[in-house]
């Protein structure tokens, strides 16, 4: 490849940098120009201002050296038209041609600012500004929604200032911050917020923090669209506004319900310093310990001057304890006694409670329930023959006397019937019934009150028949024993073996025979003398 000669000089960039310095100074030595500056933010550090100034079809970067800007008359404010006298020149080091300022004079107020003073003008007007609509923050919000870019130094410090005062939940909807798209992103993310439900999967902010780091009034621009502003004021959820430095001033501060001087501002004002909070919670409770320790004493105090009137609890039961110790010296006197008259009567009655005593008086009153119930039986069977007889000759000749009677009737009827329909007749028989009324009725009345005490009797006399009778014994567990002849055996001595013997039992008979020697009598236990004490009480 063939190379191409030439005799053109070369040059170092550093050359050509300060050829073009050169010509500008010398060209642009001394000028005025006329123009909006933007972007101004007080002195450097060093004492020098940057800024720019523009119109509506360039901008030029310009400078004011720390020397000038003390001789100057008036000082630079953001958004002002001025007339600024200097000279122009290059730095080359970016390649960007400036202006060093030597004087400053006003022209009029610049056109961005013009609009967003009839901006403003116009919504306050409507009441987006009034101090009655702004809310009071959340003393402490749970979840803090943040409008801001996620790649800016703003998230960052809101991040950091919440996590040293109070950590609390952040969600972030990233948005940009200048530029075309600024404004309905930023309205997109309010009304996002506001859109959450309470209690949703995504926890609803309870307040809302619209951050931006400082700029010109052009970057700031998105903040002060009159849609950004509308969603501000009819948010929801409190807003506080931290967009640019503590200089900057845009119209979402007026609407918002606080404005911050910057981001960590904001997140200063959102929540409460922890370690305060705890020291404010623990002075409460020292307060409120104290002040319970104060009423628990005033209390006391009231107790003890209402005590000092009551009589003392000694004296109130002194009449009592004496009494209980007048009863209870008296108490073993009063038991002794009544033991001893327990006793005395227990030996007037002992004698007769003796288990021989009460066997004999037992067979006793066997025998004789035995007699008296052999002697009702032939007594009833007795009875029973008698009317048998009695009645047997009557009931046969029943029949013939009533037929007897029945015609005696009978004819008696056919003789006074051609008599009835007569007078005197008639009235005879009316005061006949009249008569015998009174005398019907009390036998109607006394015939079921006499049957009644009849049949209560007879029952009386079933009960006590019953109650008499040999079989109860029987059903307690005695037993009538009877020889082979059928005479009852009240002693073992009337037996012998071999004998035959007939026992009744409560229910069936027994035929046994005697086996061996009578048993001696104080082997044998018919009747326990316990169970005969127990009987009696």
């Amino acid at each position: 490849m063939s190379q191409v000669l030439t005799n053109a000089t070369e040059f170092t960039v550093s050359e050509i940098a300060q050829a073009v310095k050169r010509t500008v100074e010398d060209e642009f030595g001394h000028v005025r120009v006329r123009g909006e500056i933007s972007g101004f933010r007080g002195q450097h550090s060093s004492g020098h201002c940057y800024f720019t100034l523009k119109d509506d079809a360039a901008a030029m970067d310009a400078v004011v050296w720390k020397g000038s800007y003390a001789r100057l008359s008036f000082k630079p404010q953001e958004g002002l038209e001025v007339i600024a006298t200097g000279r122009l020149t290059t730095f080359p080091r970016s390649s960007k041609y400036q202006i060093v300022i030597d004087n400053i004079e006003p022209a009029g107020a610049g056109a961005l600012m013009a609009l967003l003073e009839e901006r403003r003008k116009k919504l306050l007007s409507e009441g987006l500004f009034a101090k009655e609509r702004k809310r009071a923050l959340p003393y402490l919000p749970r979840v803090i929604g943040v409008i801001t870019s996620p790649t800016g130094a703003v998230i960052r410090d809101i991040l950091h200032r919440l996590d040293d005062r109070f950590p609390s939940h952040v969600l972030l909807w990233p948005v940009r911050v200048q530029g075309e798209t600024c404004a309905p992103e930023v309205v997109n993310a309010i009304e996002g917020f506001n859109a959450m439900l309470p209690g949703g999967r995504i926890p609803r902010p309870d307040l809302l923090i619209v951050a931006r780091g400082g700029g010109s009034i052009e970057d700031l621009w998105g903040f002060n669209e009159e849609a950004v502003v509308r969603a501000v004021a009819g948010s929801g959820i409190p807003v506080i506004s931290a967009v640019g430095h503590e200089t900057d001033t845009t119209l979402v501060d007026y609407a918002s319900d606080m404005r911050a001087p910057t981001p960590t501002a904001a997140a200063e004002a959102a929540v409460p310093v922890r370690a305060e909070l705890i020291a404010y919670v623990e002075d409460q409770g020292g307060r409120q310990r104290q002040a319970a320790r104060r009423a628990l004493s005033s209390l006391k105090d009231r107790l003890r001057a209402a005590s000092a009137g009551l009589p003392r609890a000694t004296d109130l039961v002194a009449t009592q304890r004496q009494s209980l110790d007048y009863f209870s010296s008296h108490l073993s006197t009063a038991l002794r006694h009544s033991v001893q008259l327990r006793s005395q009567t227990l030996t007037k009655v002992s004698a007769r409670l003796e288990p021989r005593l009460m066997r004999q008086r037992h067979k006793e009153l066997s025998e004789r329930l035995k007699t008296l119930g052999s002697q009702g039986e032939r007594g009833l069977k007795t009875t029973v023959e008698r009317a048998r007889l009695t009645f047997d000759p009557c009931s046969k000749k029943l029949p013939q006397a009533v037929g007897t009677s029945l015609e005696r009737k009978q004819s008696a009827l056919h003789r006074i019937a051609p008599r009835l329909n007569k007078g005197p007749l008639v009235a005879e028989l009316r005061q006949a019934r009249s008569e015998l009324a009174p005398v019907i009725d009390r036998y109607l009345r006394s015939g079921p009150v006499i049957t009644a005490g009849r049949m209560q009797r007879l029952e009386q006399l079933a009960k006590l028949m019953e109650t008499l009778s040999y079989r109860n014994v029987l059903a307690r567990g005695y037993a009538i024993v009877q020889d082979g002849e059928g005479v009852l055996v009240s002693s073992a001595s009337q037996l012998k073996p071999g004998d035959a013997i007939h026992i009744m039992l409560a229910e069936g008979e027994v035929d046994a025979t005697v086996n061996g020697a009578p048993a001696r009598r104080k082997s044998a236990k018919p009747i326990a003398d316990s169970d005969v004490q127990d009987s009696l009480f």
